[in-house]
């Protein structure tokens, strides 16, 4: 096998970017979030490298980038995957290793570290093909990628024959489909508003830029305090008025009977949905959240895998599917979460934001348009401008829409002045902020 035929090599990066020092990012679970990325670059003997990322908010990102290390054994010396069938393989091989599948099964640090190197490999692939992640998605056939997924847990929601009518009866509109998406872009909406460290100026100033930049929806923190809380739904709705949605985010804050009083009592603001009111692992709680209390219910970012979306989805339990990037194993097995979301009905809204999740997770919902789902009706994609410029393909989001990325592979490349300026610990950015005790907590040694 030529070496241009052939992963060569493997390295990862522990990269962080001090954002708790403008608490960008703050929520009411995590009030000081540094954005971080476990980084891995796939090389090849010639020809394109293949980039993949795992988010996190700092300490941890180190064990983040050793798991992703242990993993370079499946992919070291092994062919380049350019098709459906090697991708496929190399997705069973890194989240079936017998050892490491232990540390989960198929859940946490080990699945996440599956899906940094599982989408370095789409990265890989597409842009051998000479395209973006989500057309060479689409440009694959409904046999192609039913073969993707592991069906293994879901077949009581959803056969290998039901998914593979789901995707058959989208390819008649296909080239329509993403033509369309090429000349308007996809629905987006803002989380810069709403981070829960924001004064109340800074609020209403944010608010008012998103309206004036096309956004129609706007995003809020929630869950430290009830009255900060309706105080500031207040100001946010008096902002942008009465016709642009406001969405809520406790990020797991509350307990289920909590979560319906403060919903209940936020409700007269018009919250368009509740998102993680309950820990993400709480099925039944999401159910009852959900009947409680008028609001609807959005979930996924930390779902840890297809199965608990597959029980959320057959308990009735949420409204908005919030698949992300990074947090299961890649590609792969966001295919199997958009095709059951398809199955049940309930539109798919991705969780982006942090280092790199915007860049990635577009590509999933534009595939889902022009394949899967076929529809953008109450489907948007998060959005949150900052830490773009990292990138060697950032978002470009416009009148309050993404459009659609042209440039081969995942946009997934960060940039390596970037990697290097923000390498922890190491990297110029840290050593200046080096103290014998340092506020971020973490001991002076290399990661």
């Amino acid at each position: 096998m030529a070496a241009a035929d052939t992963v060569t090599g493997f390295e990862v990066h522990d990269v962080r970017f001090p954002t708790s020092e403008q608490l960008d990012g703050s929520d009411a679970m995590n009030p000081d979030p540094d954005y971080s990325a476990a980084y891995v670059v796939l090389h090849t003997g010639s020809g394109p490298r293949g980039h993949g990322l795992c988010f996190t908010i700092g300490r941890g990102n180190d064990v983040m980038a050793a798991a992703i290390r242990s993993l370079a054994r499946y992919v070291v010396g092994r062919p380049v995957p350019t098709t459906a069938a090697a991708l496929a393989a190399l997705h069973r091989d890194l989240t079936h290793d017998s050892q490491l599948r232990w540390l989960g099964p198929e859940k946490g640090v080990m699945q996440m570290a599956a899906g940094a190197v599982v989408n370095a490999a789409w990265d890989l692939a597409a842009a051998r093909a000479g395209l973006p992640v989500w057309e060479f998605l689409a440009a694959l056939t409904p046999e192609e990628l039913v073969s993707l997924v592991d069906f293994r847990y879901l077949s009581d929601a959803l056969t290998p024959a039901e998914a593979l009518a789901i995707l058959r009866a989208a390819v008649p509109g296909r080239a329509e489909r993403a033509a369309r998406l090429k000349a308007e872009g996809y629905p987006a909406y803002t989380t810069s508003p709403g981070w829960l460290g924001y004064d109340d100026g800074k609020l209403v100033r944010l608010a008012k830029k998103a309206v004036a930049e096309g956004f129609g929806q706007i995003k809020l923190k929630v869950g430290a305090d009830l009255d900060d809380d309706k105080r500031r739904m207040r100001l946010a709705r008096d902002a942008v008025g009465p016709g642009v949605r406001i969405a809520v985010d406790a990020n797991q804050r509350w307990d289920v009977a909590e979560a319906v009083r403060w919903m209940t009592a936020l409700a007269p603001y018009a919250p368009h949905w509740i998102e993680e009111p309950t820990s993400p692992d709480d099925v039944l709680g999401h159910a009852a959240v959900r009947s409680g209390q008028p609001v609807k219910v959005a979930t996924g970012e930390h779902v840890a895998n297809r199965v608990v979306f597959k029980q959320l989805l057959q308990a009735g339990a949420v409204d908005f599917v919030q698949i992300d990037a990074a947090r299961v194993s890649g590609v792969n097995e966001n295919l199997a979460i958009l095709l059951l979301a398809a199955k049940y009905g309930v539109p798919v809204c991705p969780h982006a934001g942090g280092v790199g999740l915007c860049e990635l997770v577009q590509h999933l919902a534009m595939f889902d348009y022009v394949a899967v789902s076929g529809s953008w009706e109450d489907r948007v994609i998060e959005y949150v401008d900052q830490l773009h410029d990292h990138f060697s393909d950032p978002v470009v989001v416009e009148r309050g829409r993404y459009r659609a990325p042209a440039a081969p592979g995942f946009s997934a490349r960060m940039k390596p002045a970037s990697i290097a300026a923000h390498r922890f610990p190491d990297g110029p950015v840290w050593r200046a902020r080096r103290s014998p005790r340092s506020r971020h907590g973490e001991q002076e040694v290399s990661a």
